[in-house]
Parts: structure tokens; sequence; C-alpha cells
């Protein structure tokens, strides 16, 4: 068997004269990512081919030997332990409304208009700005093939943070030389800002925006730092975070100039419905067990509703874990049974057993 990868590619095949010693054993599991906060984790999120993984015919399955079934069971955890992405309604209107704010401002010389996404925690927020940012990106590189532009900046919002800290969220995702301690804020936003103009950068995307407290004097002065660079770069601003209509984001003077500027996209669970049934066959089709049948997920979509309160980012780590337990046990299906062991987030957890309990 040969276990091949290209990115984040991976395809599995068999092959009869592969050595009993487990040559190729390098370990898919092995291929850490990069953070998406650093240039080139972004590049290689941005590029990275999804995974590959076929199943081997029932007959060739059965004879591996011990090493190359721990190569195709390893490669074939590796494969489930990779987030899937499934294009969901909110995907599809961020990337939309964030194409349509990229255009507009291109030409806009005042205050440019942003976005702002909010919602509740695994409500695939996270998932779908950087899913504006990769279509965003693979556009720009589509029409530029030879350019050496920066079209994103991907940064998190620091915790308690100030100015500095912001301006270094940007100098790293750059790969600046480490910041000294006498240069103030002011310099290195500077810095930054010279680069991107460079660069071409046209869209920012700070998550993690409920960080942001404008109660405190601190994030007073990281909101007014966060200002600076929306002035000083001819970009979009797409913000995300958790609830920040509640947060305090809004609130003050600061905080209504930034609402007036952006519009906002709520995310939330899905309600028990098509899409719902939609999604989990989506998950469903990216599974590599041997006895599982399709179309058994789906039929187990009310249940994966309830336990997951329609959260997909828990759908998705149930799912994931689940069939990683399967290939772990010999299962190679999953089943009510094999779903109920998986312990997924706490808010899911505690939903179904408020849920339970009324029943």
């Amino acid at each position: 068997m040969v276990v091949t990868s290209s990115g984040s590619a991976m395809t599995v095949e068999a092959d009869p004269s592969q050595a009993e010693s487990g040559a190729g054993d390098a370990g898919q599991l092995e291929d850490r990512r990069l953070p998406t906060s650093t240039l080139d984790g972004w590049r290689r999120f941005v590029h990275a081919d999804p995974s590959i993984v076929e199943l081997l015919h029932a007959d060739r399955w059965s004879e591996l030997s011990e090493a190359q079934r721990r190569d195709y069971d390893e490669a074939r955890i590796a494969h489930h332990a990779e987030l899937v992405v499934v294009t969901t309604s909110a995907i599809s209107e961020i990337t939309e409304e964030g194409r349509l704010l990229t255009l507009m401002n291109q030409r806009e010389i005042g205050a440019r208009r942003g976005l702002m996404v909010s919602g509740a925690a695994a409500t695939g927020k996270t998932t779908a700005i950087k899913q504006l940012g990769r279509v965003h990106e693979l556009r720009t590189r589509a029409r530029f093939p030879r350019s050496d532009r920066i079209p994103i900046v991907y940064v998190t919002c620091p915790p308690k943070g100030s100015p500095r800290k912001l301006a270094m969220e940007f100098a790293r995702f750059l790969g600046l030389p480490p910041v000294g301690a006498r240069q103030n804020v002011t310099d290195i936003a500077d810095a930054v800002c010279r680069v991107l103009i460079d660069a071409r950068t046209d869209l920012v995307i700070v998550d993690e925006i409920h960080n942001l407290n404008l109660q405190t004097s601190a994030g007073e002065d990281l909101s007014d730092h966060l200002k600076y660079f929306t002035e000083h770069l001819p970009a979009t601003f797409v913000y995300a975070g958790i609830d920040v209509e509640r947060s305090g984001v809004f609130t003050g003077t600061r905080g209504r100039q930034l609402a007036g500027r952006c519009s906002l996209i709520p995310t939330g669970p899905f309600p028990y419905g098509d899409e719902w049934r939609q999604l989990v066959a989506a998950m469903e089709a990216t599974l590599r067990l041997h006895q599982h049948r399709p179309g058994a997920l789906v039929e187990q979509a009310k249940y994966l509703h309830a336990r997951t309160g329609g959260m997909i980012g828990s759908l998705a780590h149930l799912t994931r874990a689940a069939a990683i337990r399967a290939i772990l046990s010999g299962t190679e299906a999953l089943t009510q049974p094999l779903l109920d062991k998986v312990r997924i987030d706490h808010a899911a957890e505690s939903a179904t057993r408020r849920a339970s309990s009324t029943r």
C-alpha cells in the first residue's frame, strides 16, 4: 500500500510490493498545520487540496499485513480528523456579502463599509470568514498569477489587548522582524500599513472581536487603533465574534461608529429541516468506513440534531470523532450506540440533558 500526500490531499491505494516493515509509515497524523494567523499557515490553508482517501475493496482490505493496515488506518484517521467544510446558507451569504463589499470599497476614499459576523460559539463563524478569505485570495491569485500580493490578512483580536498587541498580531502574520521594546505602537502600525499597502492587501479579517471590551480604557485604545488601521489601509474589514451585539462592541461613541460602518450577519443553530439533513448527508459522504451503510447517518439526523442542538461545529466534531472511534474499535460504522459514547462540547451536552429532562 502507498500513502502519498500533496498539500493536505491524501491518496491511499493498494501496493502488493509494499514491504512488511511498514515503509512509508511517515505518518499523515504527524503533518501538523501552521496557524492561519501566520502568512505561511494562511497560504497553506488557501492552497490545500481536499483530503482524498479511497476505500480498499473488501478482499484487498482483508489481505493487508499488520504494517499495511496500520498505514491504511492512519491515513483514514487523518482524513476524518480534517475539518469538513460544508457550504451552508450562512457561508454562502457571508461570502457573497464580503465579495460585494470588497468590490464596492475599491474606489472608496472615505469611510469604507465592513462586515460583522456574530453568533454563539460553534455556529460556524470562523469557518465562514475563512472561506470568504480563501475564495477572495484564490480569485485574486487567478487574476494576478505572478504577483507577490498579500490579498488577505487574518488576525485574532488579542484578549485584554492593547494597541501594541494588535499591531504585533499584524506584524506576526506578515512575518516582520520581532518588535523591539523601545518601538512605539505608532511606529509598528506605520510599518505594518506600509507593507500591506505595498502588498495590495484588500481584505482584513479580524476574528474574536468580542475580546474588544469598550468598557475599559485598554479596550477603547484598542478600538481607536483598529480604527487607525481601517482609515490608513485601502481594505475591507471583516469581523467575527461571539454575540457581538451583547458583548459591548457596539456600545458608546466608538461602538456606534463601528455599528454605523458595518453590516451584520448573524449565525445560529440550524433548525431541524431540509438544510440540516443536507448537512448530515454531506458529512456522511466524507466517511471512509468499511461497514457503514450509505444513508444510515441521514436516518439519524433527528437524533444528531438533538445531540448537537443544531450547532454545525458540534455536528462536525461528533461525526469526525465517531468515525475515528469506529476505525479504532473495528466497528467501521457510525451507529447510535457508538455516537452516544462520543463526548462533544459542554454547551451541546447541557442542551441535550435539558431537552431530555423536559420530556
